[in-house]
């Protein structure tokens, strides 16, 4: 930062600013008016606007309009399947200068070392990456983790300049019946911001909830249980991601009345879907064309965010504010131009000259080998639980399905789309193999298999041939986690994620494509889901209702318990 003389002597015309950019109208997300005159910045500062200035060095903006960089409110860079370097690369020219993420992916595969790489990261990307600290390592008690972290252990990386917090504290039960594990780590972030993650609860719960001091919460699935959380004191973050798609439902509820306590995240989108229709700059477009105003929308991806998380320095092109700037070539259009982060310029040149650190969490996957007949379903009753796909949802369906027993065994069925479901533990900790079934993914044959599994990242599996499971997740031993796609004993497309089982080390264009690969040879096997590989990550996350996978079985999320 420039010294306090030098911002006043630029600011007030008394020298040259050391960047100009001129020709622009700023819009103001506080008025909504449409600025005319020039931005002036010092450093990483701005300190002019609305008036003539010199520069040391002039950028012409004409025709372009100047909104402040976005904010995504929560999201966890590692699914994106790229690296925070990769990430900085891909969404920094969208737009987006700040991103408040939740390490707990690789935190639950390598624990605290995790969370310290994203860290160190932090410290050497363009865009400003704040690391919420993990609450929820495992998210319950119903899985295995590769890691537990409780309070004391949150005390270690407490204190680092990209912290701001607790991050989402997904195990909402805990919370309303005072686990004292929950209560601990609550207590340990009193007074300072603590994220929220609580779908569908309302009524006292609700209230006891907010009342533990959690502030936000981007599970809201109707525009009914956003606007409770508004009226008793949350911010609502509005998310939109490659799975979770919620912007539809909760773009009547945002206004220029509620903007100022609602957010924006995407929570999360992978390159693919970035490389199709964008990131945050893809939500302002959307939320735009669903009728909602410029200046709500553009002031919940910017002042509100910056507000809602305590970040006093951002989110309004103004004197005093950090310089994130973004020219895009209409409000309507949100079609970055020019991105400044801090004062810089997100250009080629600009990310080829940063430093990186090496990757961590090589070698985690530990899964046993696995065999064609670890993936019956034994039973005795006809009656079955299957999990019910609701696209561009999270939650799910809790099914019943009658399915008949053949010698032992429940196979499944795709002419019904009652396919298997297996979990595998994959941390080398006991071996568990969990099996159920699905119904949603249109699947015919094959298999398909991740290590991308929340929130434990085992080994998730689905399938119409137990032959292909067993290939499929063997398979992703070999090539130390990521995706596969298996048909007829062969591999018909993988993408290889050796970062803790998370993150690729290729360059996100690279992972943009094989992930296209992996998208058709999925629709090969006859999945109709336009996103099967984050849709089943999903479906072992036991915190999001309704019937869920661990490697512990099935889980009734109503219930909070494993179904016998």
């Amino acid at each position: 930062m420039a010294d306090l003389e030098t911002r006043i002597a630029q600011g007030r015309g008394d020298e040259p600013a050391d960047l100009v950019l001129r020709g622009g109208r700023v819009l103001c997300v506080v008025t909504g008016a449409l600025i005319e005159g020039d931005v002036a910045i010092c450093g990483d500062t701005i300190v002019g606007l609305g008036a003539g200035y010199e520069g040391r060095e002039v950028i012409d903006v004409s025709g372009l309009t100047l909104v402040p960089g976005f904010i995504d409110t929560h999201l966890h860079i590692e699914s994106s399947l790229v690296t925070p370097f990769e990430f900085d690369r891909c969404v920094g020219p969208r737009g987006v200068t700040t991103a408040i993420c939740d390490p707990h992916e690789i935190a639950n595969v390598i624990g605290l070392p995790g969370i310290r790489y994203f860290q160190e990261a932090s410290d050497h990307t363009l865009m400003d990456i704040r690391v919420q600290l993990s609450s929820c390592v495992p998210s319950t008690h119903m899985e295995t983790a590769g890691a537990t972290l409780d309070a004391g252990d949150l005390a270690q990386v407490m204190g680092h300049p990209s912290g701001i917090g607790l991050a989402e504290f997904m195990n909402y039960p805990g919370v309303i019946h005072r686990d004292p594990g929950c209560m601990e780590k609550l207590r340990l972030f009193a007074g300072g911001h603590i994220d929220g993650h609580c779908p569908q609860l309302s009524g006292r719960d609700l209230n006891a909830y907010i009342a533990a001091g959690i502030r936000t919460e981007h599970e809201a699935t109707t525009a009914e249980e956003a606007v409770e959380k508004l009226q008793k004191g949350m911010r609502v973050l509005i998310r939109e991601g490659s799975v979770s798609k919620d912007l539809e439902a909760l773009a009547p509820v945002l206004s220029d009345v509620t903007s100022a306590y609602m957010c924006l995240c995407t929570d999360d989108r992978n390159p693919l879907d970035i490389g199709e229709h964008g990131h945050l700059d893809y939500m302002i477009r959307r939320l735009i064309e669903r009728g909602c105003r410029p200046l709500a929308v553009y002031r919940a991806a910017s002042l509100s965010a910056a507000e809602a998380f305590g970040l006093k320095d951002r989110g309004q092109i103004a004197p005093g504010k950090r310089a994130d700037i973004v020219a895009v070539d209409s409000l309507a259009g949100c079609h970055a131009q020019l991105v400044l982060c801090a004062g810089r310029r997100l250009t080629d040149a600009a990310f080829a000259a940063r430093q990186t650190i090496p990757p961590v969490g090589r070698q985690s996957v530990k899964a046993p080998r696995v065999r064609a007949e670890d993936f019956r379903a034994r039973a005795n009753r006809v009656e079955t639980d299957v999990i019910g796909i609701i696209e561009g949802k999270i939650i799910t369906e809790h099914l019943r399905e009658e399915i008949a027993i053949e010698d032992g065994d429940k196979r499944p069925d795709p002419a019904r789309d009652l396919i298997r479901i297996a979990v595998v533990e994959r941390h080398g900790k006991n071996g568990n193999i969990a099996t159920g079934f699905v119904k949603g993914f249109g699947l015919t044959a094959g298999a398909i298999a991740s290590t991308v599994c929340h929130d434990h990242h085992n080994i998730a599996v689905v399938g119409a041939d137990y032959a292909d499971m067993a290939l499929a997740a063997n398979r992703l031993s070999e090539i130390e986690g990521g995706f596969v796609v298996a048909l007829g004993g062969r591999v018909l497309a993988e993408l290889a994620l050796p970062v803790a089982g998370l993150m690729s080390l290729r360059p996100f264009e690279e992972v943009r494509e094989a992930l296209v690969a992996l998208r058709a040879a999925a629709r090969s096997l006859g999945v109709t889901l336009e996103e099967p590989f984050l849709q089943l990550a999903f479906l072992a996350l036991p915190v999001i209702p309704a019937l869920k996978i661990t490697d512990r079985g099935m889980v009734d999320v109503t219930k909070f318990e494993i179904i016998a």
